[in-house]
């Protein structure tokens, strides 16, 4: 992820790790794919990662049997107290 500060013109480039700051009265920071600053529009975002998406690591059956179970009712038993 890319962002530039309208301040000073300096381009930040997001890392996972580490905190960058273009370090003008504005005080853009990124951090991984977070974003701030005191006053956010004069923030650009140069590029965006949008690859950062997960992947669905499940089939279509495992969805559909987890949807299938999570709309299941709770039986209650009644027990007879003596």
């Amino acid at each position: 992820m890319i962002i530039r500060c309208k301040d000073c013109n300096r381009e930040l480039h997001g890392h996972p790790t580490h905190t960058k700051c273009c370090g003008c009265p504005n005080m853009a920071t990124i951090r991984g794919d977070r974003i701030s600053a005191l006053d956010l529009s004069h923030i650009v975002m140069v590029e965006s990662n949008t690859e950062a998406q997960k992947s669905n690591l499940f089939s279509a059956q495992d969805l559909a049997f987890q949807e299938a179970r999570r709309q299941r009712k709770v039986k209650r038993l009644d027990f007879e107290i003596r």
